[in-house]
């Protein structure tokens, strides 16, 4: 793969999407800014540019639209070069209890977390197929392993991120690309302000939290050493695969925190 990679970044307006897309910069690999905030990520640009002297650019993208989506790749493709890695890290959840949660945000997480996160990939696909090389990083999260009450819809989206990229992996292996999923526990990012607006969930599990800057490194960390997962942290995996072997015990002993939201 090239040393001077070109890195897409999905969702790089704010959190864990801006943090990687820093520490890209900070290796002299070029930063693709995606996001739909405009002003933030020209904000974003402007301070990658001054600190790390480094070219990074930057394309509003609403990873819903999959017209824009095809659109935006395609001017990337011949703007700036090919793309050597494509982190997909757009995405939101709303919590609610499922009897109470509006349609309109359940399709807005799977256009956002599933529909908008393939089709970013599908655009990328066919020319690093051509190339025979090239890196998918899709941000899924432990709730693609490990559900909890009030979390049915994002957790249902994340299983379908872990499920499409392991598929995925298995298809394009023999062309040299690498396909990695991340699934992280909660991170102290500004999810949660649209999660869960009440504050609450937040405050539950504060002493939890990811450090936002620490999980960017290590998610940059696997475009140089790619691995099959990232799973953050330990222990919640640990948990996850419990899970897997005994969902009943693991649901009767965890009901109080599963219940934090």
């Amino acid at each position: 793969m090239s040393a001077d990679k070109i890195i897409v970044i999905t969702g790089a307006s704010s959190g864990i999407g801006a943090d990687m897309a820093r520490l890209v910069a900070a290796k002299g690999w070029t930063p693709v800014l995606m996001a739909r905030s405009v002003a933030k990520l020209e904000h974003l640009q402007n301070e990658i540019q001054h600190d790390f002297q480094v070219q990074a650019y930057r394309y509003k993208l609403d990873v819903q639209n999959l017209d824009e989506v095809e659109d935006v790749f395609n001017r990337v493709e011949k703007e700036i070069g090919p793309i050597h890695v494509l982190i997909n890290n757009a995405g939101y959840g709303i919590f609610d209890y499922f009897l109470d949660a509006k349609m309109e945000d359940v399709k807005g997480m799977f256009d956002t977390n599933v529909v908008g996160l393939m089709a970013c990939t599908k655009a990328v696909l066919p020319e690093m197929m051509e190339r025979r090389e090239g890196h998918i990083i899709n941000i899924a999260s432990q709730a693609a392993k490990l559900a909890t009450v009030k979390g049915s819809v994002y957790a249902a989206t994340k299983h379908a991120v872990l499920g499409f990229t392991n598929s995925l992996r298995m298809e394009v292996k023999d062309y040299g690309i690498y396909v990695t999923t991340v699934n992280p526990g909660p991170i102290q990012t500004n999810f949660f302000k649209v999660a869960d607006k009440s504050g609450q969930y937040e405050k539950n599990i504060e002493k939890w939290l990811l450090d936002p800057k620490e999980v960017a490194q290590k998610i940059v960390k696997t475009i140089d050493k790619p691995v099959r997962e990232l799973n953050l942290p330990g222990w919640m995996e640990a948990g996850s695969k419990l899970y897997q072997l005994a969902p009943a015990l693991v649901e009767k002993l965890g009901k109080k925190a599963f219940s934090q939201k």
